[in-house]
């Protein structure tokens, strides 16, 4: 039971470690610089696995992309360049925030409508409530009377 334990521990101390190889094989002159590849990779979607970052993914084209990052820093690109030429070459799908411009004003847009429109709705319905309640007839005094003699009776039995 103890050597399936250690080994299970090993296991799992060799895959975080492969990890950090991969990191630190890419060559990181800092931590700085180390970090800035990490955000970049955790911001972009992979193309083939449609909800997971490059960083994260295992495709190939993921890789080819973490590659793509890596070649434009070490070259002194920006990061907005980087991300630029990677939207030119996959497409705005890779953004997991796409930038707000004419394309993508009803994508940014859509939830400010429907909240107003929930709010609105939410409005006629009090407001045609209220009226209702306003204009509802009153009782005459002989159903008033027959009301209170149905209550009496009820409360008797």
């Amino acid at each position: 039971m103890t050597r399936l334990v250690v080994l299970i521990l090993l296991a799992m101390s060799l895959a975080f470690q492969a990890s950090a190889d991969e990191a630190n094989a890419q060559g990181f002159e800092s931590l700085k610089e180390e970090q800035r590849y990490r955000d970049l990779t955790a911001e972009l979607r992979c193309p083939k696995c449609q909800n997971q970052n490059i960083a994260d993914s295992n495709a190939p084209i993921a890789k080819d992309m973490r590659d793509r990052v890596y070649r434009m820093m070490q070259d002194g690109a920006s990061n907005d360049e980087i991300v630029g030429d990677l939207v030119d070459r996959f497409g705005e799908f890779v953004r997991y925030k796409p930038e707000v411009d004419r394309r993508t004003i009803l994508l940014w847009a859509t939830p400010a409508i429907a909240v107003g429109v929930g709010l609105l709705a939410v409005a006629g319905i009090v407001i045609r409530s209220r009226r209702r309640n306003d204009q509802a007839p009153s009782l005459t005094a002989d159903e008033q009377a027959r009301v209170n003699r149905l209550l009496a009776d009820k409360d008797r039995e």
